[in-house]
């Protein structure tokens, strides 16, 4: 049975989930490139897939909860919802209604 992002949240940190995301993605990548049978590269199997799809989806919680966390610091810091919403790409209304509950 596969892993799930719930299974897979508590086992890595944001850093550690990443790095073996990215070392699934590379060997993906390179066994694409190769095509079968050629060279070293080996694809991916049905399980290494599902985690990775799966450790994309603990990445993206992941970076949620400390998108989060920083527009509380930077809140408690003084910020304005202007200036979040430049430092986040987006408008200070788009941030606000992302973030209120943060405030």
């Amino acid at each position: 049975m596969s892993a799930t992002p719930d299974d897979l949240e508590r086992k890595h940190t944001l850093s550690t989930a990443t790095t073996r995301y990215d070392e699934l993605r590379m060997r993906d990548a390179l066994a694409a490139v190769a095509g079968p049978g050629k060279g070293n590269a080996v694809p991916l199997t049905r399980e290494e897939t599902l985690e990775m799809l799966a450790l994309g989806e603990v990445v993206i919680r992941k970076a949620g909860y400390a998108r989060q966390s920083m527009v509380r610091v930077a809140r408690e810091a003084g910020a304005s919802w202007a200036q979040i919403g430049a430092a986040l790409g987006t408008t200070k209304q788009a941030a606000w209604e992302a973030h209120r509950r943060s405030d």
